[in-house]
């Protein structure tokens, strides 16, 4: 940016870049959250428009309870602190030195988790999600003392053809009383008593491998708001739902089903609407008959009065035909936005018996579908966060100072669900050899160790202090023969002792008679 051009100016020529997918996100929020994405001219007497349907609402926060805890389950760490492969090749020459770095990397993560849950940080990006699946754009600032979102209209963001973060503003509105008495002063001259709010703009540019960051106030930039960032160390995390080439913004998960979304609308408004005029009750009486409509409406129930049944009729729709197109599609409609939404009621079919294999089978299916969206996320939030989150524990000396042959690995999202199929892979060779092959074979060619290792990898366990290892197997093994060959000794001890006592005569101790008789005996 030109060191003429105010940050302000910089905000509103980016602002116009925005516009047309903001546009679309508002759309989309008018059809399922109307309060998540408001109108820009909106405060706390607004009145917004309710949908017809709730599908919408109800879809978005599935999804975003979903997406939650596949990309940070509670009370399990979403990733894993790995070591280069040539470190871990020396290490395996010293056993002794890679097990206390593996366990000082498990208390570091472990640390890290604490971190996490005894934060707020959960609802916060739960916020974002619902942000992201509606608008497809949202911006998280992770500060040293919690965590941020700014929604589409608060922040514009340009990126290069790579895809790669070049400029981020934001934009505030505060309250000249909650300034700090330096910016205060600085903009002593600048606010009149009629203004009731001020704007704060932040920029971040990259420069090489930092992100420069400082803010401004009625054009005048705050001394003390400058600072530099590492760039994979950056406070500010842009996310966006799909990744479209050359463009800074994404697109949302409701924009891609905003059509059905809408014809839904219309048609549950037709319903809506139709049925109240259907249940709207109209007597009405023939003028030249002899039935008076005085004394129909003033005649209580089972009263007698005099009349012709001719003479009266009931206003009827007659719409029930038309009304049953439009009830079908609109669940036909109501059917495919369950299964875009991962809704339970789209994995279980109508029918009297439905078995768990088959919604398991179905609910599996479905989450696959989202393997492009964890890709994403996992590289642009999952990622960024524990990075930001280490090094804001380690400034704050809760962490020591890690090399840079150590780096974060995340485990769950995309990575979950590559380890979820080759789980059922691994499980329908073993149950296909027993089936075809029976167990002895399988006892006989399957590593059991290997085996058992791979399934908790799959579902996520820690094995250490479950299974058994090799060293513990062995040393059982060796107990087990020891107590056999001292029952064996025991035994055959009774069984001389008895052969003895049978060859030597009672009434005699002579020491060389019972010599004899041992040796027969053994």
């Amino acid at each position: 940016m030109d060191n003429m051009t105010s940050v302000k100016n910089r905000y509103q020529s980016l602002e116009l870049q925005r516009e047309v997918y903001l546009e679309r996100a508002r759309e989309s929020s008018k059809l399922t959250i109307p309060t998540l994405i408001p109108e820009e001219s909106t405060g706390s007497h607004t009145r917004f428009s309710t949908p017809y349907q709730g599908i919408g609402a109800r879809g978005v926060n599935n999804l975003s309870a979903k997406l939650l805890l596949a990309l940070l389950p509670p009370n399990a760490p979403f990733f894993r602190l790995r070591i280069q492969d040539f470190v871990i090749k020396e290490l395996d020459q010293d056993e002794s030195m890679k097990t206390d770095i593996e366990t000082g990397l498990g208390e570091i993560e472990r640390a890290i988790q604490t971190n996490i849950e005894t934060s707020a940080d959960r609802v916060a990006i739960f916020e974002a999600l619902k942000h992201l699946i509606v608008g497809g754009n949202v911006l998280l600032y992770v500060a040293d003392n919690g965590l941020r979102v700014f929604h589409l209209d608060r922040y514009v963001i340009r990126r290069d053809p790579m895809g790669n973060v070049q400029e981020i503003i934001t934009r505030e509105t505060l309250s000249p009383r909650t300034l700090t008495p330096e910016v205060a002063k600085l903009i002593a001259g600048q606010i009149t008593e009629d203004e009731k709010t001020i704007e704060l703009f932040t920029y971040v540019c990259r420069k090489g491998n930092k992100f420069e960051v400082y803010q401004e106030v009625k054009g005048i930039i705050i001394p003390s708001s400058k600072g530099k960032f590492d760039v994979d160390k950056t406070p500010f995390i842009p996310l966006r739902w799909n990744r479209i080439d050359g463009e800074d913004y994404g697109r949302g998960f409701v924009e891609e089903y905003l059509g059905d979304l809408q014809s839904l609308e219309g048609l549950t408004q037709a319903i809506v609407e139709g049925s109240s005029a259907s249940a709207k009750v109209l007597f009405m009486v023939a003028p030249n008959g002899t039935t008076r409509a005085s004394s129909i409406a003033q005649s209580p129930n089972g009263a007698i009065i005099e009349g012709s049944a001719q003479d009266i009729s009931v206003l009827q729709v007659n719409k029930f035909a038309d009304f049953r197109i439009a009830y079908d599609t609109m669940q036909r409609i109501e059917q495919r936005l369950q299964y875009a939404f991962l809704l339970n009621a789209s994995v279980q079919r109508n029918a009297e018996r439905v078995t768990a294999e088959e919604i398991r089978f179905m609910a599996e299916e479905l989450e696959d579908t989202l393997g492009g969206t964890y890709a994403m996320l996992s590289q642009e939030f999952q990622l960024p966060f524990i990075q930001r989150k280490m090094s804001i524990m380690q400034k704050n000396k809760e962490l020591p100072e890690l090399p840079k042959t150590v780096s974060p690995q995340i485990v769950t999202g995309l990575e979950a669900l590559g380890r979820g199929n080759d789980k059922n892979k691994l499980v329908n060779f073993i149950q296909t050899l027993g089936q075809f092959l029976g167990a002895e074979v399988v006892q006989k060619y399957v590593n059991i160790d290997d085996a058992i290792s791979r399934l908790a990898t799959a579902d996520g366990i820690d094995t250490k202090g479950l299974v058994k290892t090799k060293e513990e197997l062995m040393a059982e093994e060796q107990q087990q023969m020891m107590a056999m060959q001292q029952q064996q000794a025991m035994s055959k001890g009774i069984d001389v002792a008895g052969n003895v006592a049978g060859n030597v005569d009672p009434n005699s101790l002579d020491p060389q008679a019972i010599a004899e008789a041992i040796n027969q005996a053994t």
